[in-house]
């Protein structure tokens, strides 16, 4: 028995509604206010970001770019802004205690830069997670002084002439 367009016409308005409903009541599906769909990075370890939330999910990557600028350009270096300072509050620790690198899904920034389809290249120079101490016998390692770096550098320039 063939069942004609018309007269299944009625039923499909009526599913309809009643599919989109059940859909949107169905568990792990969003409910009224709540974005389930979008990214949720994990919370900063401090009391509260260097700048509101919604400036820096807008703006963060303005603010580092002046940082960079400022730093590399004209030696100014505050931390405010600066990347590694971000990375020290907003490391994610993985199974094993240490933070996660950027290779991991759960890694601060590629929250919502995987999302967004957004590459990062911040990491192809800079560490992706908090570094390590350096200590030494005496406690602390010793502040690096751009003399030290001048003189590191003409170390290895004459190293290579050889």
């Amino acid at each position: 028995m063939a069942t004609s367009r018309a007269a299944m016409r009625p039923i499909a308005l009526l599913a309809m509604p009643l599919l989109a409903t059940a859909l949107a009541l169905s568990p792990g599906s969003a409910s009224a206010g709540d974005a389930g769909w979008l990214p949720k990075p994990a919370r900063g370890q401090g009391e509260k970001c260097v700048a509101d939330t919604d400036w820096m999910r807008r703006n963060h990557m303005t603010a580092l770019m002046h940082q960079r600028d400022g730093t590399v350009h004209d030696g100014i270096r505050t931390k405010r802004f600066s990347l590694k300072g971000c990375i020290e509050c907003h490391a994610v620790k993985g199974p094993d205690g240490r933070a996660v690198t950027v290779a991991s899904p759960r890694h601060f920034c590629r929250t919502c830069h995987d999302y967004a389809a957004v590459r990062m290249d911040c990491f192809e120079c800079h560490a992706s997670r908090p570094e390590a101490k350096a200590t030494t016998t005496g406690g602390s390692a010793p502040e690096r002084t751009a003399g030290m770096d001048a003189a590191m550098l003409a170390q290895y320039l004459r190293s290579l002439k050889q």
